[in-house]
């Protein structure tokens, strides 16, 4: 695939724009049947969302994270969902490209190939001829319902050594799926758990994950060199954009017509709470959408320029993540507090966008007092204490 065959940016952004009724038009339903509806799967393959992190030698578009930031945001404005699962599918199809080539070819040979993932090392693996026997559960494993791989973690315990953590390839037909995904926010994503039973897995479809988050891997395109968590963080932070987008769309397109009952205010537009709630709002946005920016710049220009990641960029990477989180956040609840009783109503979605956001909000590597302390942390001049960074 030659370079002029790659859409720019900005047509990517166009396309996934243009999906945004669609997309609406699916989200009550994916939210009552948990998981994202087939046509909008669809739907996001025909626009290339599912190529952007796909090598360009297999006919993806190898773009850039302020690409997924931008094209997150408009799927994340029409659904939060739909669009926490397109950014899911990017970071495992990225860590699929650490694997060999000859891995990469059966990976890829499946065109819009999606694939699921987890960080969580919830599982054991025993060594054994030609590869390792995995046993074991993930939880939270979103677009499984979707994907025909997942990438796993798992605990490998070798004869001789210590334990350590390996990530590896499965096709999602070697693994049983457990419907137990009922919940109150990001419900349409279908985050299923995943079970192995005495899955065999070749060699060539191990890693060691500490190659992985160091971006140790094999691959030989620029962009698939970098650490796992800043290109994770810089994957995931644009849905987080598009969902208080959403829910100023929402509520604006609202406003007019909403008197605020047992007061004289007709509009609630003409009151001046309103105007304070709007301006908070909006402003706690840009912030988000600021931090969104500044990490995947940082990424993509540590990508194009080859640089050693020092551990106080990894570490901002990671603080930029958790502000997007709760600036969205912020943003999300002000608007929803002045939405009104009638806002509670399945047909109303910034009721949605509100439990998604809190929903995202706990996730264990986007909670943002997590990243705020860990950002301290390396600030104080302390070690990080985790591997994820």
């Amino acid at each position: 695939m030659s370079s002029t065959d790659v859409p720019t940016r900005e047509e990517l952004v166009r396309r996934v724009a243009e999906l945004a009724p669609a997309l609406k038009k699916h989200s009550n339903w994916s939210e009552q049947n948990r998981r994202v509806h087939e046509e909008s799967i669809e739907a996001l393959a025909d626009a290339g969302v599912f190529k952007l992190r796909r090598p360009k030698r297999y006919g993806g578009y190898e773009a850039d994270t302020r690409t997924l930031v931008d094209v997150a945001t408009e799927i994340g404005r029409a659904d939060g969902s739909t669009s926490w699962v397109a950014s899911v599918y990017w970071i495992p199809t990225w860590m699929a490209c650490q694997f060999p080539e000859a891995v990469q070819d059966e990976v890829f040979s499946t065109p819009d190939v999606r694939v699921c993932g987890t960080l969580s090392p919830s599982a054991m693996a025993a060594p054994v001829d030609g590869g390792v026997v995995v046993n074991g559960k993930w939880g939270f494993i979103s677009g499984a319902l979707h994907a025909q791989w997942q990438e796993i973690i798992a605990i490998l315990v070798p004869p001789e050594g210590e334990p350590y953590p390996i990530m590896a390839l499965v096709p999602i037909s070697d693994l049983l799926i457990v419907d137990d995904w009922d919940t109150s926010g990001l419900r349409g994503t279908g985050s299923v758990s995943t079970v192995a039973q005495d899955v065999f897995i070749p060699a060539e479809r191990v890693l060691p994950l500490p190659a992985v988050l160091e971006g140790q891997g094999t691959a030989s395109a620029s962009i698939y060199r970098a650490p796992l968590l800043p290109v994770a963080s810089a994957s995931s932070v644009g849905t987080l954009v598009g969902m208080a987008k959403g829910a100023q769309d929402t509520f604006l397109k609202r406003l007019p017509d909403r008197k605020i009952t047992y007061t004289a205010y007709d509009s609630q537009r003409e009151a001046p709470i309103t105007h304070h709630q709007v301006a908070e709002s909006a402003l706690k946005i840009d912030e988000a959408e600021f931090h969104a920016h500044r990490l995947s710049t940082l990424v993509d220009t540590k990508t194009a320029d080859g640089t050693p990641w020092k551990l106080e960029e990894r570490a901002i990477a990671r603080a930029d993540l958790g502000a997007v989180v709760r600036l969205a956040k912020e943003g999300i609840d002000i608007l929803a507090s002045a939405s009104g009783g009638s806002s509670i109503y399945q047909g109303i979605p910034i009721q949605r966008i509100a439990r998604d956001v809190a929903a995202v909000n706990l996730h264990a590597l986007m909670h943002p007092n997590t990243n705020t302390e860990l950002y301290g942390r390396v600030l104080c001049g302390l070690e990080p204490n985790t591997l994820y960074i």
